[in-house]
């Protein structure tokens, strides 16, 4: 179970540099900045904390933070808040609420918010269309989303704009470990999931990526670029749905756009 728990974890989270340096990314793709670098606001706190690293290392040229109100943004206000009580963060989207963070934290801010996206389809959409609105050509750009759900946010964006370099940086990489006969996690991260929330945003995916008639890609919803579902990830997940079946995490009608 917890080697499955893993495998899935390894598949949807993933960072396709070994570090936020320009060393790393010329090294890999033969370019000192990337165009853009876009934190969504799906993602747990520390994602500001990747955003906030990635700008002190110059890896992009533009810095962006996306993010609406979701089904992740009760759990980013109380994180939040969390860190800094005194932060007025209830009426906020979540692209502010990492601004905010930012700004407190780092003294940082990003070159441009986006604060009406919903899920992880307008995400792209409106992040798209933020672009053309300030005429900022894109070859390259960096993702950074919470680690349940960068692959399928990578692929939102391959189908709209499948010539662009796209390079995954999940929010945060973790695995899964047995503690005192109970599931606990490798190592400290503020703001992570409870465990069967994370679980349940993990098991999620699976069936949203396939490319079938109830998944998302272009012969179901068609939300998505096709993925190909790895054997060892199929498996991983059929033998999770017999411990965990009633975990899948379902889409919210409310944030459907």
């Amino acid at each position: 179970m917890i080697n499955d728990i893993n495998t899935l974890a390894d598949y949807l989270g993933p960072r396709d540099l070994p570090a936020l340096t320009q060393a790393a990314l010329e090294e890999k793709y033969g370019i000192p900045q990337a165009d853009a670098f876009v934190l969504f606001g799906g993602s747990i706190l520390p994602g500001g904390d990747v955003f906030a690293a990635a700008k002190k290392a110059g890896i992009a040229k533009k810095y962006i933070i996306v993010g609406g109100h979701g089904h992740t943004t009760d759990g980013l206000r109380a994180q939040a808040k969390a860190v800094f009580p005194d932060l007025e963060v209830d009426s906020l989207s979540e692209a502010e609420i990492f601004a905010a963070y930012l700004q407190r934290k780092y003294q940082i801010s990003a070159d441009l918010l986006e604060c009406q996206s919903t899920n992880s389809g307008n995400n792209i959409t409106y992040l798209l269309d933020l672009l053309d609105k300030h005429q900022i050509d894109l070859s390259s750009v960096i993702l950074c989303q919470d680690a349940t759900m960068q692959l399928r946010l990578s692929a939102v964006l391959r189908k709209y704009r499948p010539e662009l370099t796209i390079i995954n940086y999940a929010a945060y990489q973790v695995h899964v470990l047995e503690k005192d006969g109970q599931l606990a996690y490798d190592k400290e991260i503020p703001g992570m999931w409870p465990m069967d929330r994370y679980i349940s945003l993990l098991m999620g995916e699976i069936p949203r990526l396939r490319d079938d008639k109830d998944g998302y890609g272009p012969l179901g919803k068609d939300y998505i670029a096709h993925v190909d579902l790895p054997v060892s990830v199929e498996g991983a997940f059929s033998r999770l749905l017999k411990e965990y079946g009633g975990s899948v995490r379902q889409a919210n009608p409310a944030y459907k756009s």
